[in-house]
């Protein structure tokens, strides 16, 4: 695995009060078409209980992953969904959705999760809304020889030393992104064909990789970090002395202009005003208490 830069998550806070790690790139945009990537991950309640109130977006995708506890989704469209542990909710927000995400009253076990943030190209951002998720459809998953383990969890993937291709049930995401979790047994390793993508990053949620540095010289990538690495046919991915856990991040650069303010992500200032004038306006909706 070759690495061309490398990004350590930050202490961050959003919502209602909620304690996160985030790494993201709004300006030179150096994992397009990925934006942002938030880890909630705490056994304190009080890190998120308060979860995430109603609140708008435009002109993304959010891609939500939960290792552990849950949340009640609700969104102007008349989603309810619980989403839990292995669960994936995908929202191609177009040109806007209002939604909350609420921890679960029976999640008592503490929460790991993540929200993904995708670019959506100029020619989507006002298109209607798309929502889909995995609750009580498990995501496909297969393992080699070598203690490695890969869940599809967006986007089809496959082992070097695999003649089967695992197919993941949400497809379709901009940027032709794939999202997959790997999990690796202490000095686990497995080989990937990530070829068929232009741009890959992986973000390491537990132990760490070994790889090899711009300068041909062997490093490590510890926890809480996001290392873009080059896509080559066969990338291998190697854990050290511990059990390692990363997602990896495929897909094709959007590679557009973009201004981004708060839950809006669009291509001019004039569409981000026109975005905070709808949102104030009501235009985007709002969420019913009950369906």
């Amino acid at each position: 695995m070759k690495v061309k830069s490398k990004f350590t998550a930050r202490p961050a806070m959003d919502g209602d009060g909620v304690n996160i790690k985030r790494v993201a790139d709004f300006m030179n945009t150096r994992f397009d078409p990925y934006l942002m990537i938030d880890e909630i991950k705490s056994n304190d309640k009080q890190d998120f209980i308060g979860g995430f109130p109603p609140h708008p977006h435009r002109g993304i995708e959010t891609f939500t992953y939960l290792i552990k506890g849950g949340f009640e989704h609700r969104d102007q469209l008349g989603n309810v969904k619980a989403i839990r542990s292995g669960d994936v909710q995908w929202m191609s927000t177009g040109s806007g959705v209002i939604h909350s995400e609420m921890p679960l009253a029976d999640a008592n076990e503490g929460l790991h999760g993540f929200q993904i943030w995708l670019n959506m190209p100029a020619k989507d951002k006002m298109r209607p809304a798309i929502y889909q998720d995995t609750a009580g459809n498990p995501n496909p998953m297969v393992s080699n020889r070598h203690g490695a383990s890969l869940k599809a969890l967006a986007g089809n993937w496959q082992f070097i030393d695999s003649k089967e291709t695992i197919e993941a049930s949400i497809q379709g995401l901009a940027g032709q992104g794939a999202i997959a979790d790997v999990t690796l047994s202490r000095n686990g390793q497995a080989n990937i064909d990530l070829s068929a993508h232009h741009s890959v990053s992986a973000y390491i949620y537990q132990g760490e990789l070994t790889y090899i540095d711009t300068k041909g010289e062997q490093a490590v990538a510890k926890q809480g970090q996001l290392v873009v690495i080059e896509p080559e046919r066969n990338t291998h991915l190697q854990a050290g002395n511990l059990d390692s856990g990363l997602l990896l991040l495929a897909g094709r650069p959007i590679n557009e202009e973009i201004v981004h303010m708060g839950p809006f992500v669009m291509n001019t200032q004039a569409e981000i005003n026109q975005a905070i004038d709808d949102y104030q306006q009501g235009r985007f909706g709002e969420i019913v208490s009950s369906f």
